[in-house]
């Protein structure tokens, strides 16, 4: 028996119905969260239904069980699509919800929670947001999954007060938040899109609107990513309108840039510019004292690297280049690694081969040490683009000196669906 719970464990086979029930039972878990892959249609389907929970005690219960199942390996979870609807759904029942209630405590009773454990949460946080940063979402997310589940968890379960709670309900918001950046990094695209919506309503009832039109705008992204651009600008324009009467200058900026990076991918380059000049405007008159400090890293070298972006997608190489070589910030690894890739790309579109792939030789050894399924697309579509000038020597020059590199492996076994 122990010989076969070590099988279990170690992921090299999978208990049959009679003692998968067992342990389900004596483990107070159900299959989806332990990651058995056995049929439990109820709890199942709710775990893999992609929805903004209707209450906090449902959030609660959702995002737990989320944790669970994704620490557990649960395949038809890690595997699972984004689902098109639940974007406009999110942001629409976000944006006419009502006044939230002070989150309560648990009937059952818990362990008592207070200031510190919620300055705790956000602290360990920002250590894991600094390591997905540095070294990409695919290096410590299932870390961060297993310390939200273990200790997280049940703290959302304790006993505290209405301030304590509210503070505990956005310290946990901003976390998933970060879950759902780290899986949407890894390209693991329907568990970051539940990971979203969870956040979305745990900043509701701490009553966060700010994080929660950040986490909208996260939502914009990785809607533009997908090719879902109509429901990305829609994102972005439900955050911007759902804040407006607190939003600081730094957190519009961020949110007309996201609008513009799908509205470039429409081919509309006229409103992609004016999005990028309101974006612009309002950068200018932030003041680093009042901005949450979850939004100070969206600065000039941010909004230059979006810009990158936006005239990479609408076919302007040039403009594209000169922004680009505005975005480096020297200090986010990941960030320097996608715009050194579109500088890349928009030198090869401009038709300057050698300079594309000098830049490309600079982008692998930054991303050396990243791990980032999202990097790999990148560098997967730039290759694509490489093929109509596969007889230049600067080409045939740089696959051989990039052959050594992981990144450049990898890419080579990417189907990337669309750029970031």
């Amino acid at each position: 028996m122990k010989r076969r719970i070590a099988s279990w464990e170690n992921g090299h086979s999978r208990p049959d119905e009679f003692y998968g029930s067992l342990l389900c039972e004596a483990l107070g878990l159900t299959a989806a969260e332990l990651g058995l892959n056995q049929a439990t249609p109820g709890q199942d389907a709710q775990l893999l239904e992609a929805r903004y929970p209707p209450s906090p005690d449902a959030a609660i219960a959702s995002v737990d069980q989320l944790w669970r199942a994704d620490l557990h390996g649960y395949e038809p979870l890690l595997l699972s699509e984004p689902a098109q609807p639940a974007w406009s759904d999110a942001s629409l029942r976000w944006l006419v919800a009502p006044e939230p209630a002070a989150p309560t405590s648990t009937p059952r009773g818990g362990a008592r929670v207070g200031s510190a454990d919620v300055a705790m949460v956000k602290a360990t946080s920002d250590t894991f947001s600094a390591l997905d940063d540095r070294f990409g979402g695919e290096h410590a997310r299932h870390s961060v999954i297993q310390y939200l589940s273990r200790d997280v968890a049940p703290l959302l379960t304790g006993q505290y007060s209405d301030g304590v709670g509210r503070a505990l309900f956005s310290a946990v918001a901003e976390a998933t938040l970060l879950a759902a950046w780290m899986s949407y990094d890894a390209c693991r695209h329907g568990l970051a899109q539940r990971y979203f919506l969870q956040a979305l309503r745990l900043a509701q009832d701490g009553n966060d609107r700010r994080l929660a039109g950040s986490i909208l705008s996260a939502m914009s992204h990785q809607a533009t990513f997908l090719g879902h651009y109509t429901e990305a600008a829609t994102l972005a324009r439900a955050a911007r309108m759902g804040i407006s009467g607190v939003a600081t200058p730094t957190l519009m900026a961020q949110f007309h840039a996201m609008e513009a990076r799908a509205l470039a991918r429409t081919g509309d380059k006229r409103a992609c510019e004016l999005a990028l000049a309101e974006a612009a405007r309002f950068l200018d008159r932030r003041k680093s004292g009042d901005e949450p400090e979850w939004i100070t890293y969206f600065d000039d070298a941010e909004l230059a690297a979006e810009a990158a972006h936006c005239f990479r997608d609408v076919n302007s190489a040039r403009q594209a280049v000169e922004h680009a070589g505005n975005a480096m910030s020297g200090s986010h690894v990941r960030s320097d690694f996608f715009v050194t890739m579109v500088l890349a790309d928009a030198h090869l579109r401009a038709g300057d081969v050698e300079e594309a792939c000098r830049v490309a030789l600079d982008a692998l050894d930054l991303g050396e040490q990243v791990r980032s399924a999202r990097c790999v697309s990148y560098l997967s579509d730039f290759r694509r683009g490489l093929v109509a000038h596969s007889s230049s020597p600067a080409v045939r020059n740089l696959i051989e000196q990039a052959a050594g590199y992981r990144m450049w492996e990898a890419s080579e076994f990417k189907a990337a669906g669309s750029r970031g």
